[in-house]
């Protein structure tokens, strides 16, 4: 059914396959561009990852004006607000981000600080209250392939002072480009590969079931499953598997589109705040919430997961399920796969694993109702909701 209005945006173009790094420079050159601060993290400059981007670029005739690689795992407004020093300092005309979602997040932040031509982050906090301002040229090469933050309108940002994530969206943070090459994942170790990737299909089920879904992100959210299913687990058996790579590259990208356009629910809500009070790494916060909370939407909600069993399982099991069943079986197809993956590579089932203290469990709650993506979850969730799904998921 269409609803009755939506709104879809997706104007990032997208640069994939063999040697997609090659292009950054035609990229940037087209977008007027000569001289690019290089963000990225200390891992990703010692494995080599970032080296890979640099020689691509001065093989193709361009080089950063500034390297800056001292990103954090989370981070947050203060190093955003450095990054800006160094970007005018250096008179670059433009951001090539080489990360995860923090980088590419980070670099968000630092194109909203030039593009609104201000010096600290938080003068523009407000969710979508920022203008266009200036063209800042922005191209991003992910090297996970799970937040999906280079086709989304979002940036999460940490308010340090506040233990908080902070939400800055705006139609104008998609990058111009995003660079998708098998290169850049085949390092990531198994469970890496596999919390990533199961963040890229809770991107895509809440992208499917929440309130602000809609034909075109529900054509990308279920065309991401049907791939994370089929070559999750080959790339975590073998991280140079590059055809498992770039399938789960083009999968994250997807469900980015997908859920920048409808937006997701509780789990994330849920998630940032494990983030932001406990320090859980996103993506072991998604595995471990998702088949909690699809559970409660479901029993909720009725059967909203239904129709996703076809590409979760297959035409096979779907047709061979009764419709009123679908839904429930969906949500044992994922947690079939959440079991395959921890034994695969230790990817954390429970909160306990993840060393989550049930102490804690109230500053999570009250946190997580404060989150906007409560706000288009499919069922309504107050404080005990949250508790009780704490509890379920601690062991």
């Amino acid at each position: 059914m269409l609803p009755l209005y939506y709104e879809f945006q997706n104007s990032t173009k997208i640069l994939s396959g063999k040697n997609a790094l090659e292009n950054i420079t035609y990229e940037l050159k087209g977008l007027g561009a000569s001289k690019p601060i290089l963000l990225s993290d200390k891992v990703l400059e010692k494995i080599g990852s970032l080296q890979k981007v640099i020689d691509a670029m001065v093989s193709t005739g361009m080089e950063p004006g500034v390297i800056f690689t001292d990103i954090p795992a989370d981070s947050s407004v203060t190093v955003v607000n450095q990054i800006g020093e160094k970007y005018k300092e250096g008179g670059c005309d433009s951001i090539v981000a080489v990360g995860g979602g923090s980088v590419i997040d980070t670099a968000k932040g630092v194109e909203m600080l030039i593009s609104q031509d201000v010096k600290d982050l938080m003068e523009l906090q407000g969710c979508e209250s920022m203008g266009r301002g200036k063209h800042v040229p922005f191209i991003a090469v992910p090297t996970t392939s799970g937040t999906g933050s280079e086709m989304t309108l979002v940036a999460v940002i940490k308010n340090i002072e506040k233990s908080v994530k902070m939400e800055f969206i705006s139609n104008y943070l998609l990058p111009d480009a995003a660079v998708l090459d098998p290169r850049m994942t085949e390092t990531l170790p198994p469970k890496t590969t596999a919390s990533t990737g199961f963040d890229a299909l809770c991107h895509a089920i809440e992208a499917f079931s929440c309130n602000q879904k809609n034909p075109l992100s529900d054509a990308y959210a279920t065309a991401a499953i049907k791939l994370i299913v089929e070559n999750l687990e080959d790339a975590v058996k073998d991280g140079k598997n590059r055809k498992a790579r770039l399938a789960m590259a083009n999968a994250s990208t997807m469900a980015g589109a997908a859920f920048s356009n409808s937006m997701v629910g509780m789990v994330h809500a849920i998630g940032h705040a494990l983030g932001g009070v406990c320090k859980v790494p996103h993506g072991d916060a998604m595995t471990i919430l998702l088949p909690y909370c699809m559970l409660y939407n479901y029993k909720k909600k009725g059967d909203i997961y239904g129709e996703l069993l076809l590409y979760l399982e297959g035409p096979e099991v779907y047709a061979g399920t009764p419709s009123e069943k679908r839904g429930e079986e969906a949500i044992k197809s994922v947690r079939r796969l959440e079991r395959r993956l921890h034994k695969m590579s230790g990817l954390p089932m429970t909160l306990q694993e993840a060393h989550v203290d049930k102490k804690d469990f109230d500053a999570v709650a009250r946190t997580a109702l404060n989150d906007g993506a409560m706000l288009v979850n499919p069922a309504a969730v107050d404080y005990e909701d949250v508790i009780m799904i704490l509890n379920q998921a601690y062991e």
